[in-house]
């Protein structure tokens, strides 16, 4: 492998994990903000209590953060590995 291999693989790395933490937050924020601004409806009691009809929006997006922070760390091992022992 080239010389410069375990740098793109270090850039990825870094690159996916910060969208990784970026989407998990994101999706955190978005559920939370969902959720906290149900008792203000009046119409979403029931929604608020019995938290039905589920949501699947935010935690698609914390499920892809972990996914995206699981191939990021895997690039980050992979540089260095190739770094190291290159």
């Amino acid at each position: 492998m080239p010389q410069a291999d375990w740098l793109i693989m270090l850039g990825l790395g870094v690159l996916f994990l910060s969208l990784g933490i970026g989407a998990y937050f994101w999706g955190r924020i978005e559920e939370s903000a969902y959720y906290d601004s149900m008792p203000t409806r009046r119409a979403d009691v029931r929604e608020y209590l019995e938290r039905w009809p589920f949501r699947p929006e935010p935690g698609a997006l914390k499920i892809g953060g972990w996914i995206l922070m699981a191939i990021g760390l895997i690039l980050l091992l992979t540089g260095g590995a190739i770094w190291l022992w290159g």
